[in-house]
């Protein structure tokens, strides 16, 4: 069955760059830029799926940025 769409969450990392996770599967990869995680997901997928026509047709970043601030 053709997977028509994947999410990645990507977060920064805490010592710099990214990290990205797919939702629903175990495929993990980081980058220093987002370009280059980019092309990490896409290598990430190549190897998780045998098949070209198992592999997602669209690729969704959800990007969390976590920010603190001070109240009162």
């Amino acid at each position: 069955m053709k997977l028509k769409e994947m999410i990645f969450i990507v977060e920064e990392d805490p010592e710099g760059g990214y990290n990205a996770r797919a939702l629903d599967y175990s495929i993990f990869t980081e980058a220093d830029t987002l370009e280059t995680l980019k092309e990490n997901i896409k290598d990430a997928i190549n190897c998780h799926f045998d098949k070209i026509d198992d592999r997602p047709d669209i690729i969704r970043l959800h990007i969390v940025r976590e920010e603190t601030f001070t109240y009162g």
